[in-house]
């Protein structure tokens, strides 16, 4: 099964929308006259990551964009943090006409969301965190994110991406070739080559430790709350996710069974019930 004909049952277009001065690239579908869902997705990543999702929430206005720095959207040169990316992501909104949206973030996306829920009540109208990342700072796991992906991106070695793809799933089936050939081409476009450094900046201790998302901040959040989690999760292990459910007042906690960072992917099946289902409540 590719992307394209995952998406190729209901109209969708890619397009580039000029968020705040930074060209960005987003993936269009569904019916733009019902509440906006956002997808982000997580570090070097980039919007084919929700290919799975769009298809059965097509009943809302969708919008799968690459961030800040990511994919093919501007890269400005600076190394980026959270506020950078919320920023952005307001930009996107704000050019777009989208007042209010459901936000669905996986990794570094669930913290990007997460942020704009707290500093930006107004703008979020439920909140998803798939593995989401920015409430820890483990040394051995920042390490492994720059190190795979710089490894993956210095070197024309196709298998480097194909083992950092393979890294996020617990099943390697689903690190598809064509999911391993669209992120090695990303991974050598050259202005993605010259700014790796800038978004891989949140692997910096120093620099993290002042983005984290902290229960007290969490505790802000009152926005309707949706944390999914892999049990084979290779960032974070579940008592992660519990403390998040614990820090949100009445979030609901999902945990998947053979499943590791990308659960909206890798359980697209258990995971686009549970999505539906926790959207049309928020909405109602």
């Amino acid at each position: 099964m590719s992307i394209w004909t995952e998406l190729s049952p209901i109209a969708h277009r890619v397009e580039y929308v000029d968020a705040g001065g930074v060209p960005t690239r987003s993936l269009r579908a569904g019916n733009p006259d019902a509440q906006a869902v956002i997808f982000l997705h997580g570090t070097s990543g980039h919007l084919e990551a929700f290919a799975r999702n769009i298809v059965a929430h097509a009943e809302y206005d969708l919008h799968a964009i690459d961030m800040l720095g990511h994919g093919y959207t501007g890269k400005p040169d600076r190394p980026y943090e959270i506020a950078d990316y919320v920023e952005h992501l307001l930009a996107y909104l704000d050019a777009v006409g989208v007042e209010q949206a459901h936000i669905v973030g996986e990794s570094l996306g669930g913290w990007v969301g997460a942020r704009t829920a707290i500093e930006h009540p107004h703008r979020v109208l439920s909140l998803q965190l798939l593995c989401a990342g920015g409430t820890v700072a483990r040394p051995e796991v920042m390490e492994r994110i720059r190190n795979s992906t710089k490894q993956a991106v210095s070197s024309d070695d196709v298998e480097l991406t194909r083992k950092r793809m393979r890294l996020l799933m617990a099943d390697d089936a689903d690190a598809t070739e064509e999911l391993v050939e669209v992120r090695h081409a990303i991974y050598h476009e050259p202005d993605f080559v010259a700014n790796v450094d800038n978004l891989l900046s949140l692997q910096d201790m120093e620099r993290r430790q002042r983005n984290l998302l902290r229960p007290e901040h969490l505790a802000r959040i009152t926005q309707p709350t949706l944390i999914v989690w892999g049990r084979q999760n290779p960032f974070g292990e579940v008592p992660e996710a519990s403390a998040m459910h614990e820090a949100i007042p009445g979030s609901q906690l999902e945990l998947f069974d053979e499943c590791g960072h990308w659960p909206q992917h890798e359980q697209a099946g258990q995971y686009n019930p549970i999505s539906l289902a926790f959207l049309r409540k928020a909405a109602a």
